[in-house]
């Protein structure tokens, strides 16, 4: 059986609606889902605008599709990319897409191509509109890769005052109530007899409910310290038995008076 990280993944580049600063990083972030074995991207590389793309392809090993622009005011982009996915979706050499854009244009490539099987990740800009979030099965925000900042080392975190210091994790969306109600709603979904519900399982649901959840979206790089700082849950850390390793178990608190 495959592990998710043997997932074959097709990598389409929209290189008119994403910025190219952060490719390294994005590579990174895919590289926990699967292997990149087509990484293409496409644009009218006529046009100035995409003239910052030229390093990046060479150091990513990134193969530009040329598409030339038919009408003004039309990302002619679009239908190449497109056109090829459906080419890779029948070659059957992939078991899913990276589909790297903020236009909301490719949410039906997205649904045809789940409907055939694949998983599909999306990666685009916070501003990507939601039929393209949801026709994912998990959708990744660029911002959280630009927040990515190596943790200075001890002997030079002196040197660096509160005020210059690089933010780790800096949040793009705050804990309002409606995520608290999914959590707490989620929790029920999955609670055995006593109320206690696996964290894995809880993390898992959580992203079919809302492709783009991501605890590093709220300035958290893992699911437990989200959860507790939230401070409505009770968690319940329960040897496995094996290296030390825990098995996390999470549930709604209960009043004193109930207990």
């Amino acid at each position: 059986m495959e592990t998710p990280k043997d997932l074959k993944l097709a990598v389409l580049i929209d290189a008119d609606n994403v910025p190219y600063a952060n490719v390294k990083e994005m590579f990174e972030e895919i590289a926990k889902y699967g292997i990149p074995t087509f990484k293409r991207i496409y644009a009218d590389w006529t046009k100035p605008t995409v003239a910052g793309w030229k390093n990046v392809l060479l150091e990513n090993a990134i193969t530009p599709i040329q598409q030339y622009s038919y009408s003004t005011g039309k990302n002619s982009s679009d239908s190449a990319l497109i056109i090829d996915a459906m080419d890779i979706l029948y070659t059957g050499k992939v078991d899913g897409f990276c589909i790297v854009s903020s236009d909301s244009d490719f949410t039906r490539l997205a649904t045809r191509l789940r409907e055939a099987g694949m998983k599909v990740i999306g990666i685009g800009e916070k501003k990507t509109l939601n039929p393209f979030i949801t026709a994912c099965d998990k959708f990744i925000y660029i911002e959280i890769l630009k927040n990515k900042t190596a943790i200075p080392a001890e002997s030079d975190q002196r040197k660096v005052s509160k005020k210059t210091a690089p933010s780790v994790n800096e949040p793009l969306s705050k804990i309002d109530p409606e995520i608290i109600k999914q959590f707490t709603d989620s929790i029920s979904d999955l609670a055995d007899e006593n109320g206690w519900a696996f964290l894995g399982d809880l993390g898992n649901l959580m992203l079919k409910k809302k492709p783009d959840f991501d605890s590093r979206n709220y300035g958290f790089p893992k699911l437990l310290p989200l959860l507790r700082s939230i401070n409505k849950f009770e968690i319940d850390e329960r040897d496995s038995g094996k290296n030390n390793i825990k098995h996390i178990y999470i549930r709604k608190k209960i009043a004193a008076a109930n207990r």
